[in-house]
């Protein structure tokens, strides 16, 4: 029997930045969205406090005043790359691994992977990286998922490892959870599978399978096998090829000009320029859009979006640029308070497969900017902080309007160097 663990990293945001800063620990920790704007990651002591998960900042500021709670920007280059080094922990351990999120991974386990041996490398991982996690073992991806959720349930009672595949009551541990606590079972759901007679994993397990997929066709019924032992969700070793690339982020505080909107459109641009040219990728469409906040009633509202088939598949960052500005200028109207601008590069092509045009010019000897631009991005900073930008991705001056809020961030401990932790008496 194949078995599969899944590793989900606890509280993984507040627990990066405890890594750093051990003052944090046995304290309330907190860390906010884009924008300072909702919590998105508490750790178990602002869990105790009734914090809630997507809770706007400012609804929660009597709790976090009372209880000293520790509030955090999220940091996402910081949770990427520590990400990246439990992920790479894990690689060396086992015959394959499918990194499923920022803070989760299914593991493919050897035959004589025991409870142990996981054990042994939660411990490594702790070691090595600060990061404690649960791992939950199962013979499909649903039923990992589902030991996972026990072992961090019941975290005193497992130590944080649960075998589904070997404990002696594993229809137990079914009757006990209910459906929306399945994987892809929302509360809408939930509430289908209620009017069914289908309350709980074991009902699910032992329902008709004629009827869940009368009810909820393929998709129902893909989950009636995985719960029954079936596997019908392979490890997917190697990421799917990506069809499009975002960038985008709502603003710091409302825009009118199109100057700043042009300057912040510009460093969505490189960004995404520079996430294709990595995947060895070509953009064959973009699409440019424009928001304004829907949440302000008082104010006009005016949320234009416009896309495009480029004229040959590109990555280059100062020719996206240019294609990107002209769109804006398109959909721009001067008057309102704009919130969020964003592009997304679309049809992306393979750069080995692309076959270029009848009457592309190559220029030889022609010298690749941007991947020297790249090349030093990654060693001295990193993409979403770049040391090197162009002049139309504006400037560090004071007052720039579209810059996104943070104002709790902590240091990038681990990929600026003039941010390294220092060690003191």
């Amino acid at each position: 029997m194949d078995r599969l663990a899944l590793v989900d990293c606890n509280n993984f945001f507040c627990s990066c930045e405890r890594v750093f800063n051990p003052a944090l620990q046995g304290k309330p920790v907190v860390v906010l969205s884009n924008n300072d704007g909702c919590i998105i990651s508490r750790s178990e002591e602002a869990k105790a406090l009734g914090i809630p998960m997507g809770a706007p900042l400012h609804e929660q500021q009597e709790v976090i005043r009372k209880h000293d709670v520790q509030v955090f920007s999220s940091n996402y280059t910081l949770y990427g790359d520590m990400s990246a080094r439990v992920m790479s922990i894990l690689r060396e351990e086992v015959p394959a691994i499918e990194v499923y999120s920022i803070d989760e991974a299914f593991l493919k386990l050897p035959l004589n992977f025991d409870e142990e041996m996981a054990r042994a490398l939660r411990t490594k991982v702790l070691q090595w990286t600060g990061i404690p996690f649960c791992i939950g073992i199962g013979s499909t991806k649903m039923l990992a998922k589902l030991a996972n959720r026990h072992a961090k349930k019941n975290k005193a009672l497992t130590g944080g490892v649960f075998d589904l595949t070997r404990y002696w009551d594993p229809e137990g541990i079914l009757a006990d959870t209910p459906t929306d606590g399945l994987w892809g079972v929302g509360r809408n759901l939930a509430a289908r599978l209620a009017k069914m007679g289908i309350k709980t994993a074991l009902d699910f397990q032992h329902a008709d399978p004629s009827a869940i997929r009368k009810s909820m066709g393929v998709v129902g019924e893909r989950m009636f096998r995985e719960l029954n032992g079936i596997s019908c969700l392979e490890l997917e070793t190697m990421p799917p090829d990506r069809k499009g690339v975002m960038a985008s982020r709502s603003f710091g505080s409302p825009v009118e000009s199109l100057e700043e909107l042009e300057e912040a459109l510009a460093n969505h641009v490189a960004r995404a320029g520079e996430k294709i040219r990595r995947f060895g990728l070509l953009a064959t469409g973009m699409e440019v859009f424009l928001q304004t906040n829907r949440f302000r009633a008082d104010q006009p509202q005016y949320s234009p979006g416009i896309g495009m088939t480029l004229d040959r598949a590109m990555h280059s960052t100062a020719e996206l640029m240019a294609t990107a500005r002209d769109l804006l200028q398109r959909i721009y109207r001067p008057g309102y308070h704009y919130k969020k601008t964003g592009v997304q590069l679309t049809n992306l092509v393979s750069q080995e497969e692309c076959q270029p045009g009848l009457f592309d010019q190559v220029k030889p000897g022609r010298i690749d900017v941007d991947k020297i631009v790249d090349e030093i991005n990654r060693r001295l900073g990193d993409p979403k902080n770049p040391v090197i930008t162009r002049a139309s991705q504006g400037t560090e001056r004071a007052g720039r309007g579209w810059k996104m809020k943070s104002e709790r961030h902590s240091p990038h401990y681990t990929t600026d160097w003039n941010q390294l932790p220092e060690a003191k008496d």
